[in-house]
């Protein structure tokens, strides 16, 4: 709702909206790029939002928070044609297997940010949160829930980790990340 107010308070006249949202201070600057890049290559989507393919490191993180009864990221899964048909705070799709710090795993980290199509938008507000948003917690499920395409754009790391600011605990993972990778 506050981005299609702030949308509506600029006066309109953009042809994609981007959120970036505070909660991902690790989000690069290309996962942007590839995100408006995704949204203009694909008619059928009218909101689009990145996802991250995890590591080991990262679907450990996930495990981890979730058996201290912590909500960390959210995960994605998608159709071949990228268009999603769930985002959960659950570790989705289940996996059983132990996978190693570097390794790719089937679980894809949505990354906190969105590209609009302005009347998707400025649909949004209208709109009364549906039962799935209402349980998970998650904006883009109203969009879903009203029967609107998001299209997930696979980024890549290229060398960099990346996690959100959820709970606490994430501030001395992500000060840790940081000072890896020497950003200050």
């Amino acid at each position: 709702e506050r981005c299609a107010e702030a949308f509506d308070n600029l006066g309109g006249g953009f042809d994609i909206v981007v959120n970036l949202q505070g909660d991902a201070p690790l989000t690069p600057a290309w996962f942007i790029e590839d995100l408006v890049t995704g949204l203009r290559n694909d008619a059928m989507a009218e909101v689009a939002t990145p996802v991250l393919r995890c590591d080991g490191r990262a679907l450990n993180g996930f495990i981890e928070d979730r058996k201290a009864g912590r909500v960390g990221g959210t995960t994605a899964v998608f159709t071949k044609d990228c268009h999603a048909l769930y985002f959960s705070k659950e570790v989705i799709p289940y996996t059983s297997e132990t996978y190693s710090n570097d390794a790719a795993t089937p679980v894809f980290h949505h990354v906190g940010v969105y590209a609009y199509r302005p009347a998707a938008l400025g649909a949004y507000p209208r709109w009364k949160p549906g039962p799935l948003e209402k349980l998970e917690g998650l904006e883009q499920l109203r969009f879903m829930e009203h029967g609107r395409q998001v299209l997930c754009v696979e980024v890549e790391a290229r060398g960099r980790q990346f996690w959100e600011l959820n709970n606490p605990e994430d501030v001395p993972r992500i000060e840790a990340m940081m000072a890896e990778m020497g950003t200050p």
